[in-house]
């Protein structure tokens, strides 16, 4: 697998991000590294350690920056509420995670203070499209059962349960979905992005 994935072209892995109708996508930069470390702090208490701060409180602002400017996760792009000109978080697509090698997981996470109004689900359509254009046809999304609103956001891009049965671990059980090669996902979609067009 990871043979596979070494073979990728770098270019497929990033995406340049744009405008949505209210959110700027653009590509992660050092300064977004306190918005970054926020969001850790915000985390629910039943995600896994590794997804936790240390007792020691790592990772530091300075080693998310650090890992910004080595480039860790190219296909995540930050996420800028255009009216008020902040960073709310990040939205793009990852290629560890659990689906098929090659094919990446979409991913998402913004402040607490934004939830409720839409932001998740018209980031992640603009990602969704521009994966696709990128020659990314599927994605894959991994989530915790109890994270309702996550769920809810990918329905709407029409990501579907994919079928894989996954254990009940401490932390819940994870649901992995799927959305592209399906008739009904693709629809529903098409039918989101329309209304959330990329400026490039």
């Amino acid at each position: 697998m990871d043979h596979e994935r070494a073979r990728m072209p770098p270019s497929s892995r990033r995406l340049n991000g744009g405008d949505t109708v209210r959110l700027s996508l653009r590509p992660q930069r050092d300064e977004d590294a306190g918005v970054f470390r926020r969001l850790w702090t915000e985390r629910d208490p039943r995600v896994p350690r590794h997804r936790q701060l240390t007792s020691d409180g790592h990772p530091t602002v300075e080693e998310i920056a650090e890992s910004i400017r080595a480039g860790a996760e190219p296909g995540l792009l930050t996420v800028v509420a255009t009216g008020s000109g902040e960073v709310v978080g990040y939205c793009g697509i990852v290629f560890h995670g659990s689906g098929e090698p090659d094919e990446p997981e979409i991913a998402f996470e913004l402040l607490r203070a934004v939830h409720g109004r839409g932001y998740a689900t018209e980031a992640a359509a603009a990602v969704l499209a521009e994966a696709r254009r990128a020659g990314h046809p599927r994605l894959w999304a991994t989530v915790w059962d109890w994270n309702t609103p996550s769920l809810r956001v990918l329905e709407k891009l029409g990501f579907v349960d994919s079928g894989a049965a996954n254990p009940v671990t401490p932390h819940g059980r994870t649901t992995l979905l799927v959305s592209g090669g399906l008739r009904g996902a693709s629809r529903a979609c098409s039918s989101l992005v329309a209304q959330v067009v990329i400026d490039r």
